[in-house]
């Protein structure tokens, strides 16, 4: 049987390599406290990040990697007939040859003029069914139905409705003309420069004018009673009235409208790709459908992607433009009532 000592082991009558491995293990015991007893870090996700990773993976996938891809295209030399030219770089010669083209400066107007008829034409007419809808006492909600009833048609069925309408041999529109004398020989509707881009116009405001008229139909039907009452009692005539208290009251509800149909005209492409295809010697060539000629008909996929970018840039103005205009309005709309 050992006897235990009484006293501690002195430090110093042990060997150098005793001493040394207590030390060790003194200071491992040490360092192995302070370790347990601080903070535990690990890496922890989130609910809702994960919750949120589906969605993001998906947009990134549908959304950012092919907007990244064509930005990157739009500074390379990139052919759908070359695809190793993807890989040359050319910096910003695509961007100097499509703002010094004056066909894509043609067709980069064209789209202005086309919205500035078009919704202009758009608001009136959606205005006045907008106003006949709101006063009429029976059969309201059918009326809200018809007047949605365009607004159900694809755009290209809307541009194949409208190329059998203005066809100049079977057209609906000249087989009625020319059975009500108006005029002996078919007009080419589609043929002719002026004329195509005439029926162009007419099947965008067939197929858009509800847009309008549901936005300020729910303007006027949120509008009070009481400040018309009060304009009626202050003897104003029913154009004073709509000047002064009704139309300052739904304009907001007509720039939005303006808003998402300025949009909708920026990147117009299935009408006129359907009823002229740009054409007549592109006297209807939109922007769109110059792009989509410079990237699928010519195989110049940077070219095209340059100019879809400028497009881009439109609809940001034009959106700029009407969203300033809108705040104007509230602002004014907050100040008068």
């Amino acid at each position: 049987m050992v006897e235990r000592p009484d006293r501690p082991l002195d430090a110093r009558a042990l060997s150098p390599s005793l001493r040394a491995a207590q030390g060790s293990f003194s200071a491992g015991a040490l360092f192995g406290k302070r370790l347990r007893s601080g903070p535990a870090r690990s890496f922890r996700v989130s609910a809702p990040f994960l919750l949120l990773l589906p969605a993001i993976v998906v947009l990134v996938a549908t959304v950012a990697a092919p907007l990244l891809f064509s930005l990157y295209s739009s500074f390379t030399a990139y052919r759908l007939t070359r695809p190793e030219s993807l890989w040359l770089f050319i910096g910003l010669r695509n961007y100097r040859n499509v703002f010094s083209d004056p066909v894509f400066w043609v067709a980069f107007g064209r789209p202005v003029l086309l919205l500035t008829v078009a919704l202009n034409l758009e608001m009136l007419l959606g205005l006045g069914l907008a106003l006949m809808v709101e006063r009429a006492t029976r059969g309201q909600r059918l009326l809200r139905t018809l007047m949605m009833f365009p607004m159900m048609f694809s755009p290209i069925l809307v541009g194949f409705q409208f190329k059998f309408l203005f066809n100049d041999n079977v057209g609906l529109i000249n087989n009625a003309l020319q059975s009500l004398g108006v005029t002996e020989t078919a007009i080419p509707w589609l043929i002719n420069g002026d004329l195509a881009f005439f029926s162009i116009v007419v099947a965008e405001v067939w197929s858009s004018t509800p847009v309008f008229a549901i936005l300020i139909l729910a303007g006027l039907l949120a509008m009070p009673r009481e400040p018309i009452e009060a304009a009626k009692v202050d003897g104003c005539t029913p154009w004073q009235s709509f000047r002064y208290v009704t139309w300052p009251f739904i304009m907001p509800f007509a720039y939005i409208a303006m808003t998402i149909r300025s949009l909708d005209v920026g990147r117009a492409y299935d009408i006129v790709k359907i009823m002229t295809d740009g054409g007549p010697a592109r006297r209807t060539e939109l922007l769109w459908t110059l792009i989509a000629r410079t990237g699928y008909s010519d195989a110049r996929m940077g070219a095209a992607n340059a100019m879809a970018y400028a497009s881009i840039a439109l609809s940001v103005l034009f959106t700029v433009y009407f969203f300033r205009k809108l705040a104007a309005a509230r602002a004014q709309i907050a100040a008068e009532w």
